[in-house]
């Protein structure tokens, strides 16, 4: 079901009017990767810190970035290695379980190629921005992002990367996000009037920044290194929303309250195979004691 404003207890209920993102199914599969909001949690940011303390947990900025989108998770574990050569074939896939239907190899040069098997469609303006997961790389390999005009465009798109590496294997594992998609309305930084000024024309401005500025300083000063534990500390102003003088700012987030894809259209059970039909009747009569 989709959520309605009681579900989102600490935050805005949603508009009236909230623009709607639709992914249409593709390609009659029997199986579709999920998608699912964009987790905030990351495992490198749980083991930073003395301990494994978590202190990049206290940057606002990389948790907002890592909620902000979907993500589409990976339908089967499958090492990858590329040979260095552009052909198709010098991409190699060694499935564990079964083999991926979604990884391939199409555009050589040590690219892998994700098949995604659905069209999306967003509101009028809006483009759909389809980039690799926030702030969570694997080594050997990098995303390839894309921006595509999902408000006309009558087909789907692939989430591709590239190897890095030559005979490096790189591992998916099945439920790792292989794709983050972020709705950006078009036009938006075209109509931005980047400029460039100096802060003491700005003096309100300036006074929080100084006030930011003379607090690092001290910091450094009685600590004698910057430390990323001691920088995120004092992060605790931006994280409550507040300037230098304790004024709240509107809007502020704390968190992102990404809506689950609802499935208004579920996909249909496959017909059961006439041999497996029979294997279970066969398997009932003898647990009923019937005879054929």
């Amino acid at each position: 079901m989709t959520p309605n404003s009681s579900d989102w207890n600490d935050g805005p209920a949603a508009p009236a009017a909230s623009p709607v993102l639709t992914a249409f199914r593709t390609g009659n599969r029997d199986v579709y990767p999920e998608i699912v909001p964009a987790a905030a949690d990351r495992d490198w940011m749980e083991r930073t810190g003395a301990g494994g303390g978590g202190w990049a947990n206290r940057c606002l900025p990389l948790r907002i970035a890592n909620q902000h989108g979907w993500f589409l998770l990976n339908d089967a574990e499958f090492d990858v290695i590329w040979g260095g050569q552009t052909n198709l074939e010098s991409l190699r896939i060694t499935y564990k379980d079964r083999e991926p239907t979604l990884a391939g190899s199409t555009f050589g040069y040590g690219i892998l190629t994700f098949v995604i098997p659905y069209l999306f469609r967003t509101p009028p303006g809006y483009n759909l921005h389809v980039r690799g997961p926030a702030n969570l790389w694997k080594d050997g390999i990098a995303p390839i992002e894309g921006i595509t005009e999902t408000d006309w465009l009558p087909y789907s798109f692939t989430m591709n990367w590239a190897l890095t590496r030559r005979m490096k294997t790189v591992t998916f594992k099945k439920g790792e996000p292989i794709c983050m998609i972020v709705p950006v309305r078009r036009h938006d930084a075209e109509n931005f009037l980047p400029e460039i000024r100096n802060i003491e024309s700005a003096p309100e401005l300036k006074a929080g920044y100084d006030a930011w500025h003379n607090a690092r300083v001290e910091a450094v000063r009685q600590a004698g290194v910057v430390r990323g534990h001691e920088v995120v500390k004092q992060q605790g102003h931006y994280i409550r929303g507040e300037d230098h003088s304790g004024e709240r700012a509107s809007g502020h987030q704390t968190k992102l309250r990404i809506r689950p894809f609802e499935d208004r259209e579920p996909l249909e059970a496959p017909p059961e195979p006439a041999a497996a039909a029979a294997r279970k009747r066969s398997f009932l009569d003898r647990l009923m004691g019937r005879k054929r």
